[in-house]
């Protein structure tokens, strides 16, 4: 599904497109960088060593990945943000490459998986950083919570936007 990119100087097309297996390293690669560059305003280095390790099981995310809804935002042929949602309207991974942020990319990601997902509500667990993205959208914040990983905290926020049908 064609999008046009962000703003009006970005005369690039963006293309939403399903998953394909042979596209699993690009992403892990993707969500390590996009962790540690954009989300570093509001995380600790311990924090974002704790979320994304570097090491990531791609069996396990390319298994994951084929029971979601699981959309590629590409840009002239290159991979700059992903989006999966379970068929229960979980929004597990949503992350845009830092050089692509604010042009669009999340929002047709997310409008991807909407359109695919006919579920009642939808909901995800918005880092810090994203939290105000999902607010522009409509979503509403459940409740902070914070989460432990590999001995680190990190709070998040669970947030959750009816289906307008």
């Amino acid at each position: 599904m064609p999008a046009a990119a962000g703003n009006g100087s970005d005369v690039r097309r963006m293309e939403i497109r399903a998953y394909r297996p042979d596209d699993c390293a690009a992403l892990t690669e993707l969500f390590y960088e996009t962790v540690h560059s954009v989300n570093a305003a509001d995380y600790s280095p311990e924090q974002l060593d704790a979320w994304a390790t570097g090491s990531v099981d791609e069996a396990g995310w390319n298994a994951s990945f084929l029971r979601h809804t699981t959309r590629i935002a590409e840009i002239d042929g290159e991979i700059v943000g992903f989006a999966d949602m379970d068929e229960s309207g979980y929004l597990d991974r949503l992350y845009v490459h830092r050089d692509h942020q604010r042009k669009g990319a999340a929002r047709a990601l997310t409008d991807a998986l909407e359109c695919a997902v006919d579920a009642e509500k939808y909901t995800t667990h918005a880092s810090v950083t994203a939290r105000g993205f999902f607010e522009r959208r409509g979503w509403r914040v459940v409740r902070a919570q914070q989460v432990i990983r590999h001995g680190a905290v990190l709070t998040n926020f669970v947030m959750e936007r009816e289906n307008p049908k």
